[in-house]
């Protein structure tokens, strides 16, 4: 892209350009640096100068550069071919970049986002002559085995259009005419590319309310801490307590239909490992590379902190796009900490003033604008789509109370809290039962109750409440030793100790115990309470609690969570009858 010459540079401070003799140039506009066209942004205009923050390296920019204005804002590019692909935090694809210079990315180095010679099968869905709007779909492309990708009318344009000419079924790319339309006598052609600005969410008709939850397969957070879709949560934690696993976990295992999964200033490291397991990661639902359903953006710690800052924003952007088509798609940023960072280091450089601990004054104002891009929705084809974000979080030290943990809890409905003692004690997934909350269980109450009939919400309050119980009774046991508590109490920590060991815990590689379904939770948390009842029971009737702890059946619901299989939950039915069983003969209340 050439473009006009638009200024010329005065002052390099990193990624932050000063640029002087400004004509004929727009807040937030997409520029190009030097005869090496290095990508950049206005972030500040005053009089005839601007502030320019670039998105790759800086070094070899000198005063006296030319600044190339584009007459458009960084956007994003949206079409068929964005699925199964790895870009950079300004959607370089990073395959064809390497391609193009090597393992490391050289400066002014582009390539479409999107391959623009493949073909794909275009079928019309619209017919010469009839009405559309923004939004409408004009027809679709299968873009992976399960995902049909519709090519709609851009979201930015109003009023209704009359379709002058749509292209038959048939194989095109993605810059052939698929249709004309026209408004008051002016037509406009039609390829099955959009650009889309990415600090600017896409509309919908309707927001929604939240009432179905994404299953993850985690028993800790489906059924204690259960994410809607749509719906917003934080997994903050120290270095090692599992948050990028957790979302690894979630990204394979969960319902969403499109994953969109944004390596944010992480190490280098465990952005390669991403990058290699996925595309090796069995899709459960359809046995296909989990690559179908997946986008990543890869902006690791070592490369341009700015393009960081966009990387989010670009990923949502896609994430909203596929939203618009009716699909529910999770994004796991990872981590946003890393992102305000870049904000940080980006306000140091532009001389601002600065908040506590250096960020910037307008962090919780980014925190929200990036968060309220969530949400159930109905779009203007009337479809409805959800988009859900997982934002890790990595307070120094593990510190919650830092500004990004902070604020990011004002903006979001759920909050999964990493603890270091359970992660040090090999507890995976480390999400505390006692920091951790979610304010979305009261509107997914009828779902869960729906296939529990209406078990799931008394058992999960009965649960908490339990848990609640034993963090105190544990503080007695601290003073004074186990011993001075009655069965009854000693027997509340044996049935909490049970839970958290059968229940809470999950092992990722084991066959069985990586994914828990729906009915599977509902049994097994059926199977402790009842354990709870009928034991607390017995107590109360002389039975002593070390004879119900040794009981051969405990130690199978111990295991069950190994020993029976997501499609054979009646097995956990029969441990219920055994258990019965077994507690009734040792009270001497059940006769063969």
């Amino acid at each position: 892209m050439q473009g006009k010459i638009i200024g010329q540079v005065k002052r390099v401070n990193g990624p932050v350009l000063q640029v002087k003799g400004i004509t004929d140039a727009s807040m937030m506009e997409l520029v190009h640096v030097g005869e090496g066209r290095i990508v950049g942004e206005i972030v500040k205009l005053s009089g005839s100068q601007a502030t320019v923050q670039v998105y790759e390296d800086a070094t070899g920019i000198a005063p006296g550069d030319n600044v190339y204005g584009s007459g458009m804002s960084l956007s994003c590019t949206l079409a068929p071919g964005l699925i199964g692909n790895i870009y950079d935090g300004i959607q370089r694809p990073l395959e064809e970049l390497r391609k193009l210079s090597g393992n490391f990315i050289g400066k002014g180095i582009a390539a479409p986002a999107v391959d623009e010679e493949k073909l794909w099968h275009f079928v019309p869905q619209v017919s010469v002559n009839s009405t559309v709007s923004a939004g409408s779909v004009l027809g679709y492309v299968q873009e992976t085995s399960r995902v049909r990708h519709f090519i709609m009318l851009d979201s930015a344009l109003s009023g209704e259009f009359n379709v002058d000419f749509i292209e038959e079924e048939g194989d095109y790319n993605v810059k052939h005419t698929i249709a004309s339309v026209s408004q008051n006598g002016e037509s406009r052609s039609l390829d099955m590319i959009q650009y889309h600005p990415i600090r600017v969410p896409r509309p919908v008709k309707d927001r929604l309310s939240l009432s179905e939850p994404l299953v993850t397969g985690l028993r800790v957070i489906d059924s204690l801490f259960p994410l809607a879709k749509g719906g917003t949560v934080a997994i903050p934690g120290g270095f090692g307590t599992g948050k990028t696993m957790t979302q690894h976990s979630i990204a394979q295992w969960c319902d969403a239909d499109i994953i969109v999964y944004i390596g944010c200033g992480e190490r280098g490291n465990e952005m390669t490992d991403v990058l290699r397991e996925f595309p090796h990661l069995v899709d459960p639902r359809t046995g296909k590379s989990l690559m179908e359903r997946t986008i990543l953006i890869a902006n690791t710690s070592n490369m341009p902190v700015s393009a960081r800052e966009a990387s989010i924003y670009t990923g949502i952007t896609m994430a909203e796009y596929y939203r618009d088509m009716g699909y529910n798609v999770a994004i796991m940023a990872d981590s946003t900490s890393r992102w305000a960072e870049a904000l940080r280091e980006l306000s140091g450089r532009m001389e601002e003033m600065p908040a506590e601990e250096g960020f910037p004054a307008y962090l919780a104002t980014r925190i929200a604008q990036f968060y309220e891009r969530a949400g159930h929705v109905r779009t203007l084809n009337g479809q409805e789509g959800s988009v859900s974000i997982i934002g890790a979080v990595s307070p120094p030290g593990g510190d919650f109370s830092e500004p990004v943990t902070q604020h990011t809890r004002r903006f979001v409905r759920c909050f999964w809290g990493l603890d270091r003692s359970l992660a040090s004690a090999r507890h995976y997934p480390a999400i505390s039962w006692l920091d951790s909350y979610s304010e979305y269980a009261d509107e997914l109450k009828k779902w869960w109750d729906e296939k529990s009939q209406g078990r799931w919400s008394k058992n999960r309050e009965r649960i908490m409440e339990l848990l609640q119980k034993e963090t105190r009774l544990q503080q007695i046991v601290k003073l004074v030793g186990s011993d001075a508590l009655p069965d009854s109490q000693n027997f509340i920590l044996e049935v909490c100790s049970l839970f958290k060991n059968a229940f809470l815990q999950q092992n990722a590689f084991d066959e069985i115990d990586r994914y828990c379904s729906v009915e599977k939770q509902i049994a097994m948390m059926d199977i402790i309470l009842q354990y709870y009842d009928e034991g607390s029971d017995a107590i109360s009737k002389g039975v002593p609690m070390v004879k119900i702890r040794r009981l051969s059946v405990v130690q199978d619901i111990a295991r069950m969570r190994f020993s029976v299989s997501n499609d054979n939950v009646s097995e956990i039915d029969r441990l219920s009858l055994r258990l019965q069983r077994s507690i009734m003969q040792l009270g001497g209340l059940y006769e063969e």
